[in-house]
């Protein structure tokens, strides 16, 4: 087993910033309206050297294991640092995710809207003041045409 599949399951056994957060500054959501499951990202901000920064971070969601792993992986990445690194953060997951087949890019595309999700609205938030949870939703799926097809096939 490689060092690579050992965090793998490291991430699937036991998730960090796995939880809901209650007192949290910003929630920004996930969606894949395809078939309903999202990712709700927590977010407790702070201004340090004239830059918003994430201070702690949880994630909930309603999906499959892939997307419980990406969750554990980005929100890891994105704890303590300023919303411009985090920005980075999404950008390079979302170019990363551009070669991959769209159905198992989903999953991760998921938890990286979500915390875009997270930071707009803590900025949208700020501007109105009053609290503001911002949705983004996702044009892939985590599913195959051809399973969708099959499925259809079999409760007709």
């Amino acid at each position: 087993m490689t060092e690579m599949d050992r965090e793998i399951i490291g991430h699937m056994a036991n998730p960090n910033n796995y939880g809901r957060m209650e007192d949290a500054d910003s929630i920004g959501i996930g969606e894949n309206p395809l078939n309903g499951e999202k990712v709700i990202i927590y977010i407790n901000v702070s201004k340090k050297d004239d830059s918003l920064h994430i201070d702690d971070i949880k994630f909930e969601a309603i999906a499959c294991m892939t997307t419980v792993v990406a969750g554990s992986i980005i929100t890891n990445e994105a704890k303590d640092v300023n919303f411009e690194t985090a920005e980075e953060l999404i950008a390079v997951t979302l170019g990363m995710l551009e070669n991959v087949p769209p159905e198992e890019a989903a999953c991760s595309e998921m938890v990286a809207v979500a915390l875009k999700a997270a930071m707009d609205g803590y900025k949208l938030s700020q501007e109105s003041g009053e609290k503001q949870t911002v949705i983004y939703k996702i044009e892939q799926s985590c599913s195959p045409e051809q399973e969708f097809s099959a499925v259809d096939k079999k409760d007709n």
